[in-house]
């Protein structure tokens, strides 16, 4: 199975003129070195308990889950590969945080206090990632166990309007915002998509909130609690970006919904490698639906533009980002930006380059 993945992955590559030998399977040469680099990186600064962390020892809940993930991402699994050993021992640090109510994390520790729900969705997206290769019996129930609790917490931690926010509802009185929201509901797709049973009246209610936070322009606002308004000029793009990464990764990729994301992030975050506010965030969701849309997506949810100039692709966006990426690149193989710190922007550009690797059913086409 995963070899008739990678030759496809081959005859995709040379469509797009990114490799030049017939049968080829690798991405070309500069890409890799980037990767290998940067996954080095990610090995060396893994704690001895498994966790990764941001500036400041803070966040160590979603900073192991983005690693673990872009790990998963290069091939490597539980049971084999080059980075199995990493992976269990952050997959062993989540088992070993688990609280009794299903929470992915530690909320007594004051680095994580205040955005748990972040760490519980990443953390969630994570181990439903690597699930499917564990193969000791008694792990896999433990880990089945752990990540149906996850689900059950994340939908009693929804807010009345179907969001989520920085910690559960009952913490945060009912606040909820959009990027948060985004993590939950990927989250919650890959945890189906690992058999994990994930009551359907949750996902409703959040694309019903995605519904009602998407202004007339097509971009989706920060949120709804206190009387928010989907108002015209309050959008933001990175949370339009997620939004589309998201219902695509749901299979719905020709919804009216995804249809308006997509004109607004066209016109407001383009393919040209621009920079803007939380741009880290915007890229690892950005590329993500850019990678699901491919070629010719575009084309056939929008007939009626002829001009194929103004189509949003892979190949675009791939060509003017990769470019980028691999120019910052530090020596030590990572990159940096943002007051996150260089874990984060590492993870973001990792993922972004290893797409194509066809690896996880959550950012599959």
């Amino acid at each position: 199975m995963r070899r008739a993945v990678m030759f496809g992955l081959a005859a995709k590559l040379l469509a797009f003129g990114w490799v030049t030998t017939v049968g080829a399977e690798e991405l070309p040469e500069p890409v890799q070195r980037a990767i290998q680099k940067g996954l080095d990186y990610l090995e060396r600064t893994q704690h001895r308990d498994g966790r990764w962390d941001a500036n400041g020892g803070q966040y160590p809940a979603s900073m192991t889950a983005l690693g673990g993930m872009v790990l998963l991402m290069e091939g490597s699994t539980l049971r084999e590969g080059r980075y199995s050993q990493n992976i269990r021992r952050a997959v062993d640090w989540f088992m070993d945080r688990v609280q009794p109510n299903g929470l992915l994390g530690n909320p007594n520790n004051p680095t994580e206090a205040g955005r748990y729900m972040y760490g519980h969705g990443f953390g969630l997206l994570f181990l439903s990632s690597a699930f499917g290769e564990e193969e000791d019996l008694e792990r896999r129930k433990r880990l089945e166990r752990i990540l149906t609790k996850a689900v059950e917490f994340c939908g009693k931690a929804q807010t009345d309007k179907g969001g989520w926010g920085y910690v559960s509802a009952a913490d945060g009185n009912n606040f909820d915002e959009g990027s948060v929201t985004i993590t939950q509901l990927q989250a919650l797709r890959a945890a189906k998509n690992a058999g994990i049973v994930v009551p359907k009246s949750i996902i409703d209610k959040a694309v019903e909130y995605l519904k009602n936070s998407t202004t007339e322009r097509g971009g989706v606002i920060y949120s709804l609690a206190h009387g928010g308004v989907a108002v015209n000029g309050g959008e933001r793009p990175p949370l339009t970006a997620a939004a589309i990464a998201c219902s695509f990764s749901a299979g719905q990729y020709d919804s009216p919904l995804a249809k308006k994301w997509l004109r607004f992030c066209r016109d407001h975050i383009g393919i040209d490698g621009r920079r803007q506010g939380h741009d880290e965030y915007l890229q690892y969701y950005y590329a993500q639906a850019m990678y699901i849309l491919g070629e010719d997506r575009w084309a056939k949810l929008f007939p009626e533009e002829k001009d194929s100039s103004h189509h949003m692709t892979w190949s675009k966006y791939r060509k003017q980002m990769f470019d980028h990426i691999l120019k910052t690149q530090a020596s030590d193989g990572s990159w940096t930006g943002g007051y996150i710190g260089p874990h984060f922007a590492t993870c973001v550009n990792l993922t972004i380059l290893q797409l194509e690797n066809g690896t996880l059913p959550i950012y599959a086409r």
